[in-house]
């Protein structure tokens, strides 16, 4: 990084999240393309045996999007019109969208103010006679305060299925997300702490996964494995109308390699994270991300949240400012009830869940890979604090 009269700027682009792909996931794709089975097949069975092992989950089953692994929940739990469904306006779309595709009403309510995670109070209080499920959103890798929605969720008979896109490998008091029977939905897009390229998984009981397996592939009695390889069966029955969500081997052969590293992955992010605490501890312009004493953070994104009295720019100009410095930066997330289609249907304004509203304005995400070297960690560093420099207030 070189410091300029005005701006600290990197010789070349940093950016947002790019995956960490080395040679022993290019062996184990180029195997399987070698081999005489390339779609839903025995690596992703081994996949999923290895995943669910590795969250100490009952179950898993290994699907093309943690938002098919969230979809195949609530079908199989039965979910549909006249239903309501409580989730975050603090997520991804895909979270809300799900509710939609099955006909069920979202119900949103506002984000805690320091772990940006589903309010459990705002919870309870929205819980009605109509209420089937709770699906709450580890934000950012930080675990969700499970404790009060599994007892809601017991005390009123109802669902919880965790959209854990961003959790795989973060504990809630000691346990890992996902160790549960209850459904968890995981990601392995991309710029997750595991990739796919694209994926997810769902585990829980087995026989609820067992039942969601039939509604992943068409609602067939049989996948194409089972027909197709030595001793099947070309026998099948469709049972329901399903979907076409199964993980192919070229996929999961990137996972089972991916999974063998993910703690080394870990122990890298926890170390950038530490980096940009120390180095941001003490600017009075910058709100830190929260880790709660119970958990154990996956550290899936870094999100600094401005503070607009200290700054003269806001969060929109901050982040041009990164880009111009090379830094690539985000927003998680554009609040659901911010976007047209929520806000008509429901007649949402801004400030109808203020904490969710108030928090975006001012968040940006910081580069986090597992790819960061130290250098570009500084180079974050210094990026960042040359623009609050430049545009204190």
């Amino acid at each position: 990084m070189t410091v300029g009269s005005v701006t600290a700027k990197r010789s070349a682009f940093l950016p947002f999240s790019p995956p960490l792909i080395g040679e022993e996931e290019i062996r184990e794709v180029v195997d399987t393309l070698r081999s005489s089975w390339i779609t839903t097949g025995p690596k992703t069975k081994r996949f999923e045996s290895e995943f669910a092992t590795y969250v100490e989950a009952p179950g898993a089953l290994a699907l093309n999007s943690c938002t098919a692994a969230l979809h195949t929940a609530l079908v199989t739990l039965g979910i549909g019109p006249g239903d309501e469904v409580i989730t975050t306006p603090l997520t991804f779309a895909a979270s809300v969208n799900v509710i939609e595709h099955v006909g069920a009403q979202p119900v949103l309510v506002d984000v805690e103010p320091d772990t940006l995670n589903i309010d459990p109070g705002e919870v309870e209080a929205a819980i009605t006679l109509r209420t089937r499920v709770i699906l709450p959103v580890h934000y950012a890798g930080h675990p969700v305060n499970l404790d009060p929605l599994r007892a809601l969720a017991d005390r009123h008979r109802l669902a919880l299925v965790e959209d854990a896109a961003h959790a795989v490998s973060a504990r809630y008091k000691g346990r890992l997300i996902g160790s549960g029977a209850n459904p968890a939905a995981f990601s392995f897009y991309a710029t997750k702490n595991l990739t796919t390229a694209e994926g997810g998984m769902l585990t829980g009981d087995p026989d609820f996964l067992a039942r969601a397996r039939v509604v992943s592939l068409h609602g067939m009695s049989r996948d194409a494995w089972k027909r197709y390889d030595k001793g099947g069966s070309w026998f099948y029955e469709v049972l329901l109308p399903g979907f076409k969500y199964n993980m192919t081997d070229i996929q999961a052969a990137l996972g089972v390699c991916q999974l063998r590293k993910l703690e080394q992955f870990q122990h890298r992010r926890r170390e950038v994270v530490s980096q940009y605490n120390r180095a941001f501890a003490d600017e009075p312009a910058l709100e830190l991300p929260v880790t709660r004493p119970e958990v154990e953070h996956a550290w899936h994104l870094y999100v600094l949240r401005l503070r607009p009295e200290a700054l003269t720019i806001d969060r929109d100009r901050f982040i041009q400012e990164l880009a111009e410095r090379n830094i690539g930066s985000s927003v998680h997330f554009i609040p659901i009830h911010l976007h047209p289609y929520y806000r008509d249907k429901y007649g949402f304004t801004p400030n109808t869940f203020p904490v969710a509203y108030d928090s975006y304005t001012r968040m940006l995400s910081l580069p986090l890979s597992a790819g960061l070297s130290d250098r570009d960690a500084g180079d974050v560093i210094e990026a960042v604090l040359d623009v609050v420099r430049s545009h204190r207030a």
